[in-house]
């Protein structure tokens, strides 16, 4: 295959979604990946299916992992040059309220669901040149957010195992980076009107949209830099590294007085 190819978990909504046709739309052969069947096949019909492959793959099924990806490799003549971890999900609430069955099951597809796709694309990876692993990370991974404590430990993890195999992978001529956008403007957010920190972050400018993290996970594919910062991200980080010890109270008052007893 002569086009770059690129592979998308979570890709039948939102940032998935527009980064698969903003790639399409690049000339890239495109892989895209979800449990939403319905929505695979109708961003399936937008790209055309000459221009990409669609298979069903829930990312917390180790075999389901395996199958989709060797099937797209197949299409690809073994050919990986880009793996965008996009699956997630999120649930806003306090700890105490979420059951257990949740945050488990956020901790599945947000961190294990990367482990699994990063296994399985490796050996292709690494038999493509200036191979990318891009994973989708979050303004929540620079610090704990409240009514997101799970999510964003999801994050903080998945950071540190980008920095970890940005090294590691190094010999192969593998880059790893990941992308920290605020909170993005998608269907995840549903359940999240009332989440005082959610509110403050739309008046002050801390959310943004598709096509600007479409645009970022672009880059990412062809520059080298390790956190990728959109927006109000880039403010949260640099407080973070000038003043540290400001964080917690910044933090606590996004969200508070919203949480209570």
């Amino acid at each position: 295959m002569t086009k770059k190819t690129i592979l998308i978990t979570g890709a039948a909504s939102g940032i998935g979604r527009q980064t698969a046709l903003f790639f399409a739309q690049k000339g890239w052969f495109v892989g895209i990946f979800d449990v939403n069947e319905a929505g695979l096949k109708t961003l399936e019909s937008e790209i055309g299916a000459s221009n990409c492959f669609s298979m069903v793959m829930d990312v917390i099924d180790e075999n389901s992992v395996q199958t989709g990806i060797d099937t797209f490799v197949r299409k690809t003549e073994g050919k990986l040059n880009v793996l965008l971890n996009n699956a997630g999900i999120l649930e806003f609430g306090l700890y105490e309220n979420i059951p257990l069955k949740r945050h488990l099951q956020i901790v599945d597809v947000n961190f294990k669901g990367c482990l699994n796709c990063i296994y399985y694309c490796l050996p292709y990876l690494k038999k493509t040149n200036n191979a990318r692993i891009i994973n989708m990370s979050s303004i929540s991974s620079l610090y704990g957010s409240p009514e997101l404590a799970v999510y964003a430990a999801t994050k903080h993890a998945l950071s540190a195992m980008t920095e970890a195999l940005d090294i590691e992978l190094e010999p192969y001529g593998i880059k790893v980076c990941d992308i920290k956008p605020p909170y993005v403007k998608t269907p995840m957010l549903k359940g999240g009107e009332n989440s005082k920190s959610l509110k403050i972050l739309r008046v002050i400018g801390g959310q943004t949209n598709v096509e600007k993290v479409a645009e970022t996970v672009w880059k990412a594919a062809h520059k080298n830099r390790l956190h990728w910062k959109i927006g109000f991200t880039n403010l949260m980080a640099f407080q973070c590294w000038l003043l540290p010890f400001t964080m917690r109270f910044v933090v606590k008052l996004l969200a508070m007085p919203g949480i209570k007893k």
